[in-house]
């Protein structure tokens, strides 16, 4: 799993508070602060929209979840005990 995001993001901030609740270590790429995220993102994603999470599938494709509602909800229907 990987976090697109960037630090003053309001959004982001819900996402990566569900993420220290859950006591997850996942992989944070500021798009601000690092313009080829941004550019990662926008290719791959289909837009630079914030907060997005990069989800791999064992195949190897990747699902792109925008929304910080559906991010949030889909780490913790995943990772609760």
């Amino acid at each position: 799993l990987v976090l697109y995001h960037y630090a003053s993001c309001w959004y982001c901030a819900q996402v990566r508070a569900a993420i220290n609740e859950l006591g997850l270590e996942i992989e944070m790429r500021d798009i601000l602060t690092d313009p080829a995220n941004r550019q990662t993102l926008l290719e791959n994603g289909g837009s630079s929209t914030v907060p997005c999470l990069r989800i791999e599938q064992p195949d190897g494709s990747a699902n792109w979840m925008y929304e910080s509602a559906d991010i949030c909800q889909y780490l913790k229907e995943k990772f609760s005990g």
